[in-house]
């Protein structure tokens, strides 16, 4: 009798007594429970207790991928290095609240987008030097694909500083994933650009390509997207219009070109929109003939380039040297 009360003495202490966690470990338990997070170097001088709570993110820059649309993908590592950085850079520090405020994540914001982003870099970069532990996001998906983030990732590269990406949500990859279309190859194009000509040009050399074309349009820029891609591509090329991916009114639109411009005619989505486009079926030879080369540049200033850009524009999407389909260009048109 005696030793089974020695015994359930025994237990009853193991449980009332808490265990320490191994210290890879401190840091993911902050995102379940609110652990202090990691003091700056010049204040970690304290008693052995406040620094046994000190969580261990190394130092660098952290790239963390965030939801672009449900709140539940987020990935578990991305919680906990918003929950230890220093401090969150933000494209929009009351939308990015939102995020935070869900998973109880009291690091500070600072606001960081592409009218500010110049003016940040040198506090940001002295404060890396300092030490710290520093994470970006964006809106919504991955920081520096088309969002800010690309140019401070390319600084701190430059300066031997750690960059560090944390993967997750990208409505590009999202969106090719269930497109049905091609995903061996790709190019993820991301916005045109808002000058028209500039605009042309580029689906012009996306027209071209054999592969899966990825873009990004902004709601209010839809129509005129699916007018210019018509006009390149052509009505019948095959395209994807995936809408509100992971949101409650998801949509994927599958057909063609020209089946998506009289469907969205009358139509103005919301949210942010993702359109992807089949490659061109019509295989190039690797050393494509003088006559071919001809045709595309007919093509190309039937539909108001200049010489110059049409020669620039065959020899991006052919493996004809630039200085051949040039020489092939003056004997045919003149200067």
């Amino acid at each position: 009798m005696a030793s089974l009360l020695r015994l359930q003495a025994l237990f009853s202490l193991r449980l009332a007594t808490p265990r320490r966690l191994p210290s890879h470990l401190r840091c993911a338990a902050a995102v379940a429970s609110p652990l202090p997070r990691r003091l700056p170097a010049a204040a970690s001088n304290g008693s052995p207790e406040q620094r046994a709570s000190e969580t261990d993110l190394e130092s660098g820059l952290y790239l963390v991928a965030t939801p672009i649309g449900n709140l539940e993908d987020i990935t578990l590592r991305a919680l906990r290095v918003l929950k230890c950085a220093h401090v969150i850079l933000s494209e929009d520090t009351r939308h990015s609240g939102k995020l935070l405020q869900h998973y109880n994540i009291k690091t500070p914001l600072l606001s960081f987008h592409k009218f500010n982003e110049r003016e940040r870099e040198p506090i940001i970069l002295k404060r890396l030097h300092e030490g710290e532990a520093i994470a970006v996001i964006s809106d919504a998906g991955t920081p520096g694909i088309s969002d800010p983030g690309m140019e401070l990732a390319r600084l701190c590269a430059t300066e031997k500083i750690p960059v560090i990406p944390i993967p997750g949500p990208s409505a590009a990859i999202a969106a090719l994933s269930a497109s049905g279309l091609p995903t061996e190859e790709f190019t993820f194009v991301g916005f045109l650009p808002r000058h028209g000509r500039s605009r042309k040009a580029r689906l012009e050399v996306s027209a071209r390509e054999a592969v899966t074309q990825i873009f990004y349009v902004p709601p209010h820029g839809i129509h005129q997207f699916l007018l210019d891609a018509a006009s390149s591509f052509g009505d019948s090329r095959s395209c994807v219009i995936a809408r509100e991916i992971t949101k409650l009114h998801e949509e994927f639109w599958r057909g063609t070109l020209g089946e998506a411009n009289e469907a969205f005619a009358t139509r103005q989505p919301k949210g942010e929109i993702t359109i992807l486009i089949d490659g061109n079926s019509i295989s190039i030879d690797e050393t494509p003939s003088d006559d071919f080369l001809e045709h595309e540049l007919r093509e190309l200033m039937a539909k108001g380039h200049a010489l110059s850009t049409a020669v620039k524009l065959v020899a991006e999407a052919t493996s004809a040297k630039k200085k051949d389909v040039y020489a092939l260009a003056l004997r045919v048109f003149g200067k």
